[in-house]
């Protein structure tokens, strides 16, 4: 089979391996699409320390099942399926089901060096994290439910009678799926903030305002636009945007930090403690939130497939992350897909 392997930082290469047998409670899924995540371009680059030389990415996938092991009930070969890449110990699924990502000893597919993930024709995962894809969903849609499973973990962690107007810092892949799970939670006004033109463009047709932090301070630009939010959501995670969070919200506001851009950031303690806002972290989701994006993606496909900036083929993988890295504009999600280049083998 085909894998594309984060050789050396800044460059992926196609190795031949051997196609993966599954273990007793495990499935083997021959993947059709897997998305490009934020934190893998930074692997890529070196920016965040979480990825490798050496190492298979990819965590946002979708496929088909291939093989099971012989534990393995309720899952047949050619079952359209992606996968939950939070994996906890099986003895503690139960104990630690909807809240997964809290599992001190969890590892996530993707991003543990030592766990070859999906960036590759094949790969074999806990059959308890398979997650079945209704017939009707277009397959390579299936690579969009890790992304919008963070941004309805995100949502979720927002008091619900704080989101009648909600701030969403950055209007990248994440920021896009942030604006979709808000309406969804019946949000009622939800600006985004956002530099690039065509991202803007991007969540505007998706139903939110756009603001341009370009024109000005963020906060004297929602005064002029109806007030403060209510609470905001940090899609970036710098230290300016979670400063724009913290200023652009009302006293005693919620504001969640999903972004990861820097390991570490600087912050106005009194915009906390004086004010009395609340810092919320949100890392990953549990399997609920993860099966509630299963769902939510099923039911309005067309919605999701706008989030799609382009498919490329495995050959042309290296080049795309390359172009990200480099801020080439591309406003959504780039999709690698492993069943159209070549032979799967």
């Amino acid at each position: 089979m085909r894998e594309l392997v984060l050789s050396e930082i800044g460059r992926l290469d196609v190795r031949d391996a051997p196609t993966p047998h599954p273990g007793p409670d495990e499935v083997l899924i021959r993947v059709s699409a897997t998305g490009i995540c934020g934190s893998d371009v930074h692997g890529y680059t070196g920016e965040n320390g979480r990825r490798h030389p050496g190492q298979v990415m990819g965590h946002e996938s979708s496929g088909t099942v291939a093989a099971v092991g012989a534990d393995v009930d309720g899952l047949v070969e050619g079952t359209p399926v992606t996968f939950n890449p939070v994996v906890v110990p099986a003895d503690d699924a139960a104990e630690y089901a909807g809240r997964e990502q809290h599992h001190p000893r969890k590892y996530v597919i993707g991003v543990a060096a030592e766990i070859p993930a999906a960036f590759a024709d094949y790969v074999v995962v806990p059959a308890r994290n398979v997650v079945p894809l209704p017939d009707s969903l277009p397959i390579e849609l299936g690579a969009l439910i890790e992304p919008l499973a963070v941004a309805v973990h995100a949502v979720r962690k927002l008091p619900t009678d704080s989101l009648r107007r909600v701030l969403v810092i950055g209007g990248g892949p994440i920021g896009q799926s942030v604006v979709i799970a808000l309406r969804d939670a019946g949000a009622g006004t939800i600006l985004v903030s956002e530099m690039d033109a065509a991202r803007r463009e991007l969540v505007q047709k998706l139903g939110a305002e756009v603001i341009d932090p370009a024109d000005g301070p963020l906060a004297d630009q929602l005064r002029e636009r109806g007030g403060l939010a209510d609470a905001a959501v940090d899609a970036v995670g710098i230290t300016p945007t979670l400063q724009d969070a913290l200023t652009s919200t009302v006293l005693g506001a919620p504001v969640c930090l999903v972004g990861m851009g820097a390991p570490q950031v600087s912050l106005d303690a009194f915009l906390i403690s004086t004010e009395e806002r609340s810092l919320i972290g949100s890392f990953t989701y549990g399997s609920d939130d993860f099966t509630h994006a299963a769902h939510t993606i099923a039911g309005d496909p067309d919605v999701y497939r706008a989030l799609i900036s382009r498919e490329i083929d495995v050959a042309d993988a290296d080049n795309a992350f390359a172009g990200l890295a480099a801020g080439d504009g591309t406003p959504g999600k780039v999709l690698v897909r492993f069943d159209r280049d070549g032979e799967t083998r």
